[in-house]
């Protein structure tokens, strides 16, 4: 969230103290984050600090599995914080928090990964790809469906641009950037398609995958140690589910053959479906579609929000972003 939640200091101070014992002198929002997700920098009387995540539909997995990599030994996951009662998450309202303890630094987008760190963050993802989650977890957590959800909200939002005239500035200019890359977005959502009918009909292993491994959920502390952030939705799929973003141009980074090298040397051998590589490439664009859109149409969120929001869309297809990284990646299987 960029705006502050409608919720007093005092009552979150309050919550932190009764669920956690902790004598908290300072509660400091901080403008990050998606739009579902409210993010806090608290401090305790000792000068301890604490990242405090606050959502509305926060699921077991992602702070079961978090807490399992910690217990693992993979160093760059860090576990949320228990409550007195020995609970990983709390209730606050209508929201569910969680606490860290705060990593200060910068993210992939702001600082480049140096060459030891490519190799950390290699090594850092086998370990979670080779994590096996237990038989209780596993039953509540998502499995890879190659689902036609976004590809279908694509459609619609494309279908609402074409027949509508939007008094909101923001609405009219998505709508006609959806109206001038018509043929290509539905190129994209037409090829997700072909490639998730494929998949279907194949086995591929399924793994421990955190879904969103863009540079943003990477982090480097003042001491130059990398860390894995933002659990909110990892699933059961194939290892390209995260494998894609290594070479993927999300956010116009990540995108060199030299850095991709120095992944798979900390991540180890591995053969790399290229099908379900840019299935999850083109997929990722398609689901980016549908979010803004329906951030931009229909949600109340600020036009500071809905600004930034659109200024992220309009970026997919910049030169060597993700739309031509997923085009690449997928010369080995295109078909008429």
């Amino acid at each position: 969230m960029l705006e502050k939640p409608d919720l007093p200091d005092e009552k979150l101070i309050s919550c932190l103290r009764d669920e956690y014992g902790l004598d908290i002198v300072s509660a400091a929002f901080l403008p990050i984050g998606d739009s579902k997700t409210a993010i806090y920098r608290v401090v305790a009387g000792d000068a301890a600090s604490y990242f405090l995540k606050l959502r509305r539909d926060i699921e077991e997995a992602s702070v079961a599995i978090p807490r399992l990599l910690s217990d693992r030994g993979i160093a760059p996951i860090i576990a949320p914080i228990e409550t007195s009662a020995r609970q990983l998450r709390a209730r606050l309202d209508e929201f569910a928090i969680v606490l860290y303890p705060f990593v200060s630094g910068r993210n992939g987008f702001e600082a480049p990964l140096s060459e030891r760190q490519w190799v950390d963050l290699g090594a850092a993802l086998k370990g979670v790809h080779t994590t096996a989650v237990p038989d209780a977890l596993d039953v509540q957590m998502p499995h890879e469906a190659y689902s036609p959800t976004w590809r279908a909200m694509v459609r619609v939002f494309q279908h609402r641009a074409e027949g509508a005239v939007f008094g909101d500035p923001i609405a009219a200019e998505l709508a006609a950037w959806l109206q001038a890359r018509r043929q290509e977005i539905s190129d994209l959502v037409r090829r997700a398609e072909q490639l998730a009918a494929a998949l279907q009909a194949r086995s591929l292993e399924s793994v421990l995958c955190h879904t969103d491994l863009h540079a943003g959920n990477v982090l480097i502390d003042a001491n130059d140690a990398l860390y894995i952030v933002d659990w909110d939705a990892p699933i059961l799929g194939p290892k390209e589910r995260d494998l894609m973003f290594i070479g993927g141009g999300v956010g116009g980074v990540w995108n060199s053959e030299r850095e991709e090298t120095l992944f798979y040397r900390g991540y180890g051998p591995v053969e790399v479906d290229r099908m379900a590589l840019a299935y999850f490439r083109y997929e990722r664009i398609v689901e980016d579609i549908a979010v803004y859109c329906e951030q931009l149409f229909l949600s109340d969120d600020s036009d500071q929000a809905r600004e930034e929001g659109l200024r992220r869309l309009l970026g997919v297809f910049e030169p060597n972003a993700v739309v031509e990284r997923a085009y690449a990646s997928d010369r080995y299987t295109l078909t008429d």
